[in-house]
């Protein structure tokens, strides 16, 4: 039996795959700064507080690094740890990037200098590929960083440090740099929700820049399950995997598709504003390794996720409505 601590399992990401691990029958502890949220707000139907393999500690990266040490020395092994947490958001992190370098550097040095005097059989960063910086050619894991925001230089922060700890201490560290991935029970200031939410409530969507940035939108199923592909790898030279889908769309045109879907005008739908600072423009990750060594590839196509995702918004609309649809910081 494998035992799983996720970081950040109250995130739409982390939150999903507690679910998707559950459903393989590990056991899992989560950890979160937030309470854990109401089955109302999961994409299942199961409350995970009830479930006899799953338990949740209130607990803070910043605040109580030596309360989670003490939790995962308690656990039986073999140990694998996931770590979404940290301060995400890229715009916002221009606000306030001391407390972005607080917690996704600092403070998971702090972490992960603990972690290491502990046996665990797995440390697994979920990153992203702001790292790489907007690229017009295709990107493989050895690219060269290019970070263009505070939050995409935290994350290229860590990730070099995770590599010099592999290298120079053996930490069993393995890095995953997920594409968008979107599906059921997403926050609603992500793209696809609000653009979802929008149209049943009938109000404009801001589209920033007109939304000529492009993108790969991975299904949330398929995140979770390279990330699993990762927890069995027996391989431990490997270190890095880019994951993304081959289908590459922009932010506008992904728009359109859903207002068809969804039986309305693009055109009475959108208003354009200015875009975001220092907004990458592309992102053309190669993820042949993952395919090759991992065994991955996405199994929903966009189209498809879009559809199960609509349908999940339209069929819990009355529960999701009032949710707050702009992104506030948490502290």
């Amino acid at each position: 039996m494998k035992n799983i601590v996720v970081l950040g399992s109250n995130s739409f990401a982390g939150s999903s795959f507690v679910n998707f691990a559950l459903n393989k029958n590990y056991k899992v502890i989560g950890i979160s700064r937030s309470k854990e949220k109401s089955k109302l707000e999961l994409k299942y139907k199961n409350n995970l507080l009830k479930n006899k393999n799953f338990k949740f500690y209130k607990l803070d990266i910043n605040k109580n690094i030596v309360k989670i040490i003490e939790i995962i020395k308690r656990i039986k092994k073999p140990v694998f740890i996931i770590d979404f947490a940290g301060q995400g958001m890229v715009a916002e992190s221009w606000d306030n990037p001391g407390l972005w370098f607080k917690t996704n550097v600092m403070n998971k040095i702090n972490f992960i200098e603990e972690l290491k005097k502990i046996k665990i059989n797995r440390y697994i960063r979920i990153s992203t590929p702001e790292v790489y910086g907007s690229s017009n050619k295709m990107l493989l894991e050895e690219n060269t960083h290019n970070p263009s925001t505070p939050y995409a230089l935290t994350h290229s922060s860590i990730d070099k440090y995770l590599k010099l700890q592999k290298k120079e201490f053996n930490f069993p560290a393995l890095i995953l740099r997920f594409s968008n991935f979107y599906g059921e029970c997403q926050p609603i200031y992500r793209i696809i929700p609000k653009t979802i939410v929008s149209i049943l409530k009938g109000k404009k969507l801001n589209l920033h820049g007109g939304g000529l940035s492009s993108r790969s939108f991975i299904y949330i199923d398929d995140f979770s399950n390279a990330i699993f592909k990762a927890i069995n790898l027996r391989k431990q030279n490997q270190m890095v995997f880019n994951i993304s889908s081959k289908e590459i769309i922009t932010i506008r045109e992904l728009v359109k598709k859903i207002c068809q879907k969804m039986n309305v005008n693009y055109k009475n739908m959108v208003k354009i504003s200015k875009d975001r600072r220092a907004k990458d423009k592309k992102y053309l990750m190669n993820s042949n390794k993952a395919k090759n060594i991992l065994k991955w590839s996405n199994s929903t196509s966009l189209n498809q996720g879009l559809n199960n995702t609509i349908k999940w918004y339209v069929k819990n609309f009355d529960k999701i409505k009032n949710f707050n649809e702009n992104y506030i910081h948490k502290i």
